[in-house]
């Protein structure tokens, strides 16, 4: 971007006008969507969508692709080789810097389609056929009703994370929760007459609470909230969301069993919430389009001593096992009765009054023993769910300490991104950033408009604190990571020197 310094002196009535910053008038913008669904998919309540927006300036164009996948390779749908050959392709036909364009994955659980590269080149290429003169504004709003930070302390010193892979622990032993980040970040690309032609939100949360009919194959509530923002803004606008530091934020009421799961509610809440901000942008006098895309070398983790403590640890749980006389039916029985009428649970209490004014005491003793038997099968059935968290856990650090063997070396490369959009600036990470990340980047930038996306240019699992990477084998995330907690401020230092130069 070009832009001039007129610094005027004059003296006006005893006053000095300041110096006047003014920006060549040609920062364009284009937006497109395309449809990517699976075909072979009959139920789709809400389709999954690549979109794109190209940002343009003198010398400077920037392609940010939002896909409504579950990562852009690794895991998934998405191959591995999908981001480079994307890339090769828009060079080669539009001329765009490779490492200019950006992908972020929503990380909703649907499946696309297998011609998702050739639908994505398409969405690019749509885009920037339609490149016009654009104002940039940012803004933001506020959402925390829909979401939760999905690990807990235990009073024990360990965290754990609510997933549907294992059960909860028992009330009693919950301490406290973690935080969320409700803060919406919105870019509003506006046309010259004023109308919006694209909008940028980012916010973070796993868009996994599905609906009740579509087997998994949907865009989930951040699809939903897109659309709410399309259809209230004028026709032909596109709404991209790109996915935070939702590493541990889950939907709110993630575990429910009560109520059918429907993304919709959520999706419009988060919709009409990004729309409120959407309606306060204003125009600002930055409209600088800067992209600086770096490589950074992070530590690979080393999980070996961790698997040899979880399968001892396995092992004292299966060890703790004890006899029982109770089977489940027998269990379920006595614990309905006993939870009915603890001071009476196997007859009238005029029974037991009856047998206290005699002295007898036979009903008494065998309440007392069942409730032993309860609380003996009970136990068992603690030791069952941890069984399952623990072998949950301990077959991600499995599979990750192969994966860094196999990798050859110790260390992984990944791309950051840093992005000025006017006064709006992003930087990026291929993992999933735990919400302690984001807050702290935000709360250290020296920008005011200052939001972190995951998920983006790549995958590399979750990402979690190095304090909280303390606990692994408690909560999944910590185990599913390849990184050693060193990564974290490595990672931050970048950020920092990036967030600088912007």
């Amino acid at each position: 971007m070009r832009y001039c310094l007129l610094t005027l002196t004059l003296l006006l009535a005893g006053s000095v006008l300041q110096p006047v910053h003014c920006h060549a008038a040609d920062l364009q913008a284009g937006a497109a969507k395309i449809d990517i669904t699976h075909p072979n998919k009959k139920i789709v309540e809400i389709p999954l969508l690549s979109r794109a927006l190209v940002l343009k300036s003198d010398d400077t164009t920037l392609v940010i692709v939002t896909m409504d996948v579950v990562s852009i390779g690794e895991i998934g749908s998405i191959p591995d080789d999908f981001q480079d050959k994307v890339r090769a392709r828009i060079q080669k036909s539009l001329g765009i810097a490779p490492r200019n364009i950006m992908f972020n994955a929503s990380h909703c659980h649907g499946t696309p389609s297998p011609k998702s590269e050739d639908l994505t080149v398409k969405v690019i290429e749509q885009a920037h056929g339609k490149l016009e003169p654009v104002t940039l504004k940012s803004s933001r709003a506020h959402e925390d009703r829909i979401q939760e930070n999905r690990r807990m302390k235990l009073k024990d010193g360990s965290e754990i994370d609510v997933r549907h892979a294992y059960s909860l622990p028992a009330n009693k032993e919950i301490l406290s929760t973690g935080p969320i980040d409700p803060e919406v970040g919105i870019l509003r690309v506006d046309k010259t007459n004023g109308e919006t032609l694209a909008v940028l939100f980012n916010f973070a949360c796993h868009p996994i609470q599905g609906t009740p009919v579509s087997s998994g194959n949907t865009s989930d509530m951040t699809g939903y909230a897109a659309q709410v923002i399309e259809d209230n803004l004028a026709p032909g606008t596109i709404a991209l969301f790109v996915q935070g530091c939702g590493g541990d934020i889950n939907p709110l009421a993630y575990k429910d069993v009560d109520h059918p799961r429907h993304a919709e509610v959520y999706g419009n809440m988060l919709g009409l919430s990004t729309l409120k901000g959407i309606r306060k942008a204003k125009p600002n006098n930055d409209q600088r389009l800067i992209v600086i895309n770096e490589t950074l070398s992070l530590p690979r983790s080393n999980l070996a001593p961790r698997i040899m403590e979880l399968e001892q640890y396995r092992e004292s749980v299966v060890n703790g096992f004890g006899g029982t006389t109770l089977n489940l039916r027998q269990f379920i029985h006595l614990t309905n009765k006993h939870n009915l009428a603890p001071d009476a649970p196997s007859y009238h209490i005029s029974r037991y009054l009856h047998d206290e004014a005699l002295g007898h005491k036979e009903l008494r003793i065998m309440d007392a023993n069942n409730k032993a038997a309860m609380n003996s099968y009970l136990q068992n059935i603690y030791r069952m769910e941890e069984l399952t968290r623990v072998n949950a856990n301990l077959r991600l650090l499995k599979m990750h300490q192969q994966q860094n063997v196999d990798a050859g070396k110790r260390t992984v490369d990944v791309e950051v991104m840093a992005l000025r959009l006017g006064n709006f600036v992003m930087v990026t990470f291929p993992g999933e950033l735990t919400v302690p990340i984001g807050l702290g980047i935000k709360e250290r930038s020296p920008h005011p408009n200052t939001y972190v996306a995951g998920y983006t240019n790549g995958y590399i699992y979750y990402c979690p604190t190095a304090d909280q990477l303390k606990n692994v084998g408690g909560a999944q995330e910590d185990s599913d990571c390849i990184l050693d907690p060193q990564w974290q401020a490595i990672f931050e230092a970048k950020v920092t020197a990036l967030l600088k130069r912007l």
